[in-house]
């Protein structure tokens, strides 16, 4: 961490110019005495790129930031925030500190926060900006997690991990033994120093093979923000061997979606069926990836369209989690019938179709956008549709 990039004059530079262009900044070059013009270009770089995401950050006077990569594997304010509100008592650990996002939201719901990161160089970044942001009641401690752990006889109200995924496991299945570190290996270390864990993961970690490489779920979180799934928030409890629960939610601008289910309940119950009705409901993303398909029409009392298509129908406008439209017609999914309607824009999605977007788009020379929403699917007696709708 150089500190001088901290100088008035150079966090000056740096605000003035989160809109240049960083490759002709470079290349005119940038004089500051004791600073690289790399270090300055990694500092635009990174505050530009939290602008959004973490607008604390950005709108704090002498935040020093990390490279890139950093800014773009933590957390953001708003799932932060969201996952600091499911924990309670008078400490939590965080043995995968970053950036220090998340800590910062323990730091409201918690006496104690230990903030553990192995870098030290971004260790020291974080406990400057704390100061920064007025925070006092965390422990910014330079250490692996794991070691620190090993050689502590403290225990704590939660401990929160964030583990990573190792570089030579890409393109590879998912695994959380192919993390650092490596949380299923250390569960009983784990749970030495406290009863209760929460795991963030990525969405592409399936949910079965989770449950099947940890012990002890309680609960599993499903968050998305705007409709895009952000992160799974695994809860484990000492000692608890029920069923998982899960529990979805979907933030966005204005609202946000919640739905729970039971995993027992999702696999003992079969779903209700019908042909389309008056309405069409389309699940959000967090629902989609819990695959609660089956809870979803049981407990709003929606009908799928087709067991692979994860459309439901209802005469019946209900509060749904997700996208409702208002179905204006059916047709059967052919050539004739389609040119039939002289729609030269809408909004196409398929479920449980023979055809890609890119290729009805090209065949009907449909245009996107408009205020017409086409659905092309299959019905429960697996004759391929099209859905002309209007969104709700």
């Amino acid at each position: 961490m150089n500190k001088t990039i901290l100088n008035t004059e150079i966090q000056e530079f740096i605000n003035l110019n989160l809109d240049s262009n960083i490759n002709a900044l470079i290349l005119k070059g940038i004089a500051f005495d004791k600073v690289e013009v790399k270090a300055i270009a990694e500092q635009i770089e990174a505050k530009k790129r939290s602008k959004t995401k973490l607008s604390t950050w950005f709108n704090t006077q002498n935040i020093y930031y990390p490279n890139k990569l950093n800014i773009e594997q933590t957390s953001s304010e708003v799932s932060a925030k969201y996952k600091s509100k499911l924990l309670e008592g008078n400490s939590i650990i965080d043995i995968t500190g970053g950036f220090g996002v998340d800590c910062f939201y323990f730091s409201k719901q918690f006496k104690s926060v230990t903030h553990c990161e192995i870098n030290t160089s971004l260790s020291e970044i974080v406990k400057h900006n704390y100061k920064q942001l007025n925070i006092d009641n965390v422990e910014v401690v330079p250490a692996n997690g794991i070691e620190y752990l090993e050689n502590t006889s403290k225990t704590f109200d939660w401990i929160y991990i964030d583990p990573s995924r190792r570089h030579d496991s890409k393109g590879k299945v998912f695994f959380l033994k192919d993390c650092l570190p490596n949380v299923p290996e250390h569960l009983d270390i784990l749970f030495e120093h406290s009863k209760n864990i929460m795991i963030k993961t990525s969405p592409l970690l399936d949910i079965s093979v989770g449950i099947n490489e940890l012990k002890h779920v309680k609960t599993i979180h499903i968050v998305a923000v705007n409709n895009e799934v952000k992160e799974l928030l695994w809860v484990l409890e000492a000692n608890f061997f029920g069923e998982a629960s899960i529990e979805t939610i979907n933030i966005k601008k204005d609202t946000n979606e919640y739905f729970k289910f039971n995993l027992i309940t999702e696999k003992n119950n079969d779903a209700k069926f019908s042909l389309p009705l008056a309405y069409l409901f389309e699940p959000n993303a967090a629902i989609l990836k819990a695959g609660a398909f089956n809870q979803i029409s049981n407990q709003l009392e929606v009908c799928k369209l087709h067991k692979h298509s994860h459309l439901y129908t209802s005469n019946k406008l209900t509060d749904f989690p997700g996208r409702v439209f208002k179905i204006e017609s059916i047709i059967p999914y052919n050539k004739k019938e389609i040119k039939r309607l002289l729609i030269k824009k809408a909004n196409i999605t398929t479920r449980h179709f023979p055809e890609t977007v890119k290729q009805i788009r090209a065949k009907f020379k449909i245009n996107d956008g408009g205020s017409v929403y086409l659905f092309f699917t299959t019905d429960l007696n697996n004759k391929k549709i099209v859905l002309i709708t209007n969104k709700i």
